[in-house]
């Protein structure tokens, strides 16, 4: 990878985004976190994922430079699919992605957060979308996903005024989890993802199917797929096995099957 740096220890694989000087995402960054992700969804070690920024920043944002080597529209709506389609596979990922972010998740950095499933956020950490300022608008969801998260009153502020927040008020506003000194951000993150990792692979892999369906308001659909993942997941193997140790009083032994 010429953009990422990947590294795996106990369950847990790391991606740093490694672009200086503001790790801003270029399409070959883009690209790299789709190939990493090929590679992390197809190695059975690897349990949960933590995605951090190298240097002073998490992501400042989608790469400028390269919008000026667009020519047409067509040209945009594809450099904006391309992102949509990264972030969208993390978001439906069968495995937990933490985004643990310090010093500025700003334009495509933020939105790249928001497609994970948790984010946590160094308090004076600075979120935020200033497309608008550029005289354009969030290519990569980031119009659809922050109101998820903050509520429709509170994304209209932020994407119209283009001010970002602190990661203080990130965690107030429902955009981040929790919010930490930036000494203890990445260890922080990387022990919910080990915590996350000790479960099995088969339950986490359906809960996160199910969240899907709430994160887009289908609550009828997602009731009724609920009920068929959990007469899936009685029957497994780590279903057997983490009733039979509770009864039993022990820690389940899950084989992730």
């Amino acid at each position: 990878m010429e953009f990422l740096q990947i590294e795996k220890q106990n369950k847990v694989a790391t991606i740093k985004l490694n672009r200086a000087p503001a790790n801003a995402l270029s399409t070959g960054v883009i690209e790299e976190i789709d190939k990493a992700l090929d590679q992390i969804e197809n190695d059975n070690s690897v349990k949960a994922i933590v995605i951090l920024g190298e240097g002073r920043f998490f992501s400042a944002g989608a790469d400028i430079k390269e919008f000026t080597e667009v020519t047409d529209e067509k040209g945009f709506a594809e450099l904006g699919k391309k992102g949509q389609d990264v972030f969208s596979r993390i978001e439906q990922f069968s495995k937990p992605v933490i985004a643990a972010i310090h010093g500025a998740a700003l334009g495509g950095g933020l939105e790249l957060a928001m497609s994970c499933h948790v984010r946590l956020v160094a308090e004076d950490a600075k979120l935020g979308l200033p497309e608008l300022t550029l005289g354009l608008v969030p290519g990569f969801a980031g119009t659809q996903r922050l109101p998820q998260l903050v509520g429709v009153p509170k994304a209209c502020e932020m994407l119209l005024s283009s001010k970002p927040i602190s990661g203080k008020d990130a965690v107030t506003f429902g955009l981040a989890n929790s919010s930490y000194p930036t000494e203890e951000l990445f260890e922080k993150a990387y022990k919910m993802a080990e915590e996350f990792s000790m479960k099995s692979a088969v339950s986490i892999k359906y809960t996160l199917e199910l969240l899907h369906y709430a994160r887009h308001g289908l609550y009828e659909k997602g009731a009724e797929k609920e009920q068929e993942l959990f007469g899936k997941a009685f029957k497994s193997f780590d279903g057997q096995e983490g009733i039979s140790a509770f009864i039993e009083k022990r820690k389940p032994e899950f084989q992730d099957r």
